[in-house]
């Protein structure tokens, strides 16, 4: 079970901001490590009419409440009017590869007919993390039978040569109050190339007892075990983090009870805490993550020691 020990809200856009297209809100913060002194937070930043874009902000290593960089420009803007991405991105993963930084990420697109579309999009930098090209305008991760209007990859690792793909899949939606909201599960697929990713995947997680929604898969291999942060809702409201454990990556068992993290008594993340996002610091793991309204007032962080210090531990963040 881990402790996890809160930091604080590190990074708040509406008054750390660059203003303009980072006016509030820092969606799903995906660290990553640019250099031995660094870590890069990739996060979608809203304007003013809630359209996000992907930027960064660098923390110091050894203490991630002190931030030292923000990006003046998106890393990556939104797409063409009518591509699927029109109305904004949030980060999904980034992967390091000989050919370049690989970023997954979930495009979002507004239908008269829907509360919106999102699907997953791909883009290569080449200059560490700076700027990002799109492969296409058009999704990797498209709509098919059971994703009518979901299939956003939130976590991917390159073992042995195939690509390992965790996403939230949704085809329909929940009404509360009036109100629709997606509902969504986390499926499994791997391929040998990520401009064919084959339709036939396998189920992880299904929301269960009154959720509707679980999502944002986050998967890191710890010695001989995957473990898996994500994101459930259930119909009264509530939206929590939870965490499983695999074997394989696969098959999965719930054991959210070893979360071991709190809503606060007050402030920022006192009433929904979501999108948590690890890396590994030496004998640390720090959390990145979102709190009230999915991340409305920034993001923070929370650290908690390693467990299991063996050296055979590899870890994907």
């Amino acid at each position: 079970m881990f402790t996890w020990a809160k930091r604080g809200l590190v990074f708040e856009p509406a008054r750390q901001g660059v203003g303009g297209w980072m006016c509030h809100s820092a969606l799903t913060p995906t660290p990553y490590r640019i250099d031995s002194e660094h870590i890069r937070v990739f996060a979608g930043f809203r304007d003013v009419q809630g359209v996000s874009r992907i930027g960064y902000v660098d923390v110091l290593a050894d203490d991630p409440a002190v931030v030292v960089r923000v990006s003046t420009e998106p890393v990556l803007d939104i797409g063409r009017g009518g591509c699927f991405d029109d109305n904004g991105m949030i980060l999904g993963d980034v992967v390091d590869t000989p050919t370049g930084l690989h970023m997954f990420y979930v495009g979002f697109q507004r239908v008269a007919k829907a509360k919106f579309l999102a699907f997953t999009g791909l883009a290569i930098s080449t200059d560490g993390g700076e700027h990002f090209r799109r492969i296409q305008e058009t999704p990797i991760l498209d709509r098919a039978r059971g994703r009518s209007t979901i299939a956003a990859v939130h976590s991917v690792m390159h073992e042995n040569g195939r690509w390992r793909l965790w996403y939230a899949v949704g085809d329909d939606w929940e009404e509360i109050d009036g109100q629709a909201y997606p509902r969504y599960h986390i499926r499994y697929v791997e391929t040998n190339d990520l401009h064919a990713i084959p339709h036939d995947d396998q189920i992880c997680l299904l929301p269960r007892g009154t959720e509707y929604r679980i999502g944002r898969p986050r998967v890191y291999r710890v010695d001989d075990k995957y473990m898996m942060y994500f994101t459930r809702g259930n119909i009264t409201g509530e939206y929590f983090p939870g965490l499983a454990y695999s074997d394989d990556g696969v098959h999965w068992e719930r054991d959210d009870e070893s979360l071991g993290l709190s809503l606060s008594a007050n402030g920022w993340d006192s009433r929904t805490l979501c999108y948590p996002a690890l890396i590994r610091r030496n004998d640390t793991w720090l959390m990145f993550y979102n709190g009230n309204d999915m991340g409305a007032d920034g993001f923070g962080v929370a650290q908690a020691p390693v467990v299991n210090t063996s050296d055979s531990a590899h870890v994907h963040a």
